[in-house]
């Protein structure tokens, strides 16, 4: 397990959103990247230097700090489009090999490299900058329905990362809830909601959006 690439965004103007701006054209970068961890969220605050979001609402922050996708999943996407897909082409910081990110368990933890500690904490949910984007009608509902969102990470331990770094399991919780499951449940499968409730590695608003969703 390593990591293909580690992506930083570049600036551009946002025209699906009322942003201004968006940092979703993430390009793989040469050398190591500062990785540390996000102090608040509503200000545009993520894990790699150099990087940031410009929707800072329900973007970015502690527990959206690295956005992780496998290149295998880009792999499968760029065979379905029928367009190649270059690293970062889905706003993702790592592109990885070897890693199945939608079946990481909430609360995994990956050691990156010599010095960074990363926790799986939420799938991403696809918004409208993200479509547009990628310039596929419909791509919101057909990313959702593929169950292949990848995933958020928080800063356990800074550090520095940079392409080729192996990536290892460290921890891994005994719920079973995935990223997978977890994106499952927020978009279309209430009935799994209940199973989100009780994972304390989950960010708290989601749990309580679970909690309201479920009727608890």
């Amino acid at each position: 397990m390593r990591l293909l690439s580690v992506n930083i965004g570049r600036p551009r103007t946002n025209p699906w959103k009322k942003t201004a701006l968006t940092g979703i054209d993430k390009r793989p970068v040469d050398g190591p990247v500062q990785v540390t961890a996000p102090t608040s969220e509503g200000t545009g605050e993520v894990g790699l230097a150099g990087d940031r979001v410009h929707d800072v609402r329900g973007h970015g922050g502690p527990d959206q700090a690295v956005y992780a996708y496998a290149r295998e999943d880009l792999d499968l996407w760029q065979g379905e489009l029928g367009r190649p897909l270059h690293d970062g082409v889905f706003g993702e910081n790592l592109t990885t090999a070897g890693i199945d990110v939608n079946g990481a368990l909430i609360g995994d933890r990956w050691r990156v490299g010599r010095s960074v500690l990363l926790e799986v904490s939420c799938p991403r949910i696809p918004c409208g900058t993200f479509q547009g984007w990628l310039d596929e009608p419909g791509w919101i509902k057909r990313f959702t329905q593929a169950v292949r969102p990848g995933g958020y990470l928080r800063v356990i331990e800074p550090g520095e990362i940079r392409a080729g770094d192996a990536v290892e399991l460290v921890r891994r919780p005994g719920h079973g809830v995935s990223v997978g499951v977890a994106f499952r449940a927020l978009t279309g499968e209430p009935g799994l909601l209940p199973l989100l409730v009780s994972v304390e590695a989950l960010p708290y608003y989601v749990r309580e959006v679970a909690r309201r969703r479920a009727g608890g």
